[in-house]
């Protein structure tokens, strides 16, 4: 076990003046590099099967980029095709996520979700996005005219809709806590403000550089790359990985309205028929039945910092947009809120693309995986991706 990694107190522990070069190196089995949601599940699982684990965040909580930064749906696996690795998980995922949060007394309710059409030729493709979601094997599912949505929410404009029984909102941080105190459990070590610096691959496995105010040097015989909008960085830092292997991530930022002096007269979550980048400005409530509205679609530089601030300009777009299935949004209600990144594969106008869980059968570098562009349903995926990067690591 590898106590000093475990997060410190403030201000305990100063720096002892060693190089990196200078201290021991500590050996362990496997490094999960990103304590988000994702990098969490993974670790929870490989300790679970009984590996020695230490985890690397180079913020100083968990979960405080991308998994902070979203409105918190468990998926049902609507939208992308049959054939891709991320309907499969999102699919797997949503039906251990629901157990998971029974058993670990975590939040979440199974609202449901309805997805509007707003006129004629919009009911024609939602048959189509009715069709794929069967194929992905989506249970719970009906189409239903204007007038049986409106039944079920009378504030509602739709000439038709999908009602999908199966999707859900979570309290993201208490599974995240949840995922981490069952790792730490069966002795997984933490290390924030801990930011990989360097990685060489060697004949058993890796030497790793860490950062920080106290560095480090770690030996593992396997790792796991779960940095979200790090992840092409982090990988682009290991010596003896192929360049050509090293995916190119792009940033998509969403911003979020919330509703202000009036409450959001809806039991459901309510989207429309999704674009090119996400699915649409859609109606999403928390736990408490507060409504928001988003995510629109701002694409960012690819590098750089990251300014997280919504913007008031762009909610005169949102009311034209919401107002398409509510148009009793009153003047003056949507407040900016927060926005959230995603790390894409595509870039602006470009179709989008599957999750990419690549191990040594896609770069031949023994004991590593690297996880590109896990973006929605990434939360509602988490627990079958960690599922199939430990079925990799078996096969290494």
């Amino acid at each position: 076990m590898l106590h000093w990694l475990l997060p410190r107190r403030s201000g305990a522990g100063a720096s002892d003046g060693l190089s990196v070069s200078e201290r021991s190196v500590e050996q362990v089995d496997t490094v999960v590099v990103g304590a988000g949601v994702v990098g969490l599940a993974v670790a929870r699982a490989l300790a679970l099967a009984g590996r020695e684990i230490v985890i690397l965040e180079a913020e100083a909580a968990i979960g405080s980029v991308t998994s902070a930064r979203n409105s918190e749906v468990i998926h049902a696996g609507l939208y992308s095709q049959a054939d891709w690795l991320k309907t499969r998980l999102c699919t797997e995922g949503r039906r251990l996520l629901y157990p998971y949060c029974e058993s670990h007394g975590i939040a979440y309710r199974r609202c449901g979700k309805l997805v509007v059409a707003a006129d004629d030729r919009q009911s024609a493709a939602l048959q189509g996005l009715a069709r794929n979601a069967q194929a992905n094997g989506v249970e719970g599912l009906q189409l239903i005219d204007g007038a049986a949505a409106r039944r079920l929410e009378p504030a509602l404009h739709a000439c038709a809709a999908l009602h999908s029984t199966a999707t859900g909102i979570i309290d993201s941080h208490g599974f995240m806590l949840a995922l981490l105190g069952e790792a730490q459990d069966r002795g997984a070590a933490l290390a924030l403000k801990s930011p990989l610096r360097a990685v060489q691959v060697v004949r058993d496995g890796f030497t790793i550089d860490v950062g920080g105010a106290e560095p480090m040097r770690l030996q593992a015989r396997c790792l796991v790359n779960c940095a979200g909008l790090a992840a092409s960085h982090v990988a682009a830092r290991i010596e003896g990985l192929p360049p050509a292997d090293v995916r190119a991530t792009h940033r998509c930022k969403g911003n979020y309205f919330a509703l202000s002096g009036v409450r959001a007269p809806f039991s459901r979550l309510i989207y429309p028929l999704h674009g090119a980048a996400g699915l649409g400005v859609h109606l999403t409530l928390d736990l408490a039945g507060q409504g928001r509205f988003g995510p629109d679609t701002e694409w960012l530089p690819d590098d750089g910092a990251i300014d997280y601030t919504v913007n008031a300009a762009r909610g005169n777009a949102f009311y034209a947009a919401i107002r398409q299935y509510w148009p009793g949004l009153p003047d003056g209600s949507l407040q900016p809120d927060y926005s959230g990144v995603r790390p894409k594969l595509s870039r602006e106008g470009e179709s989008a693309r599957d999750f990419a869980i690549d191990g040594p059968d896609v770069h031949g570098v023994p004991g590593l995986v690297n996880l590109f562009g896990i973006e929605s349903p990434g939360l509602t995926a988490s627990l079958a991706i960690a599922g199939q990067v430990a079925a990799v690591l078996r096969r290494a």
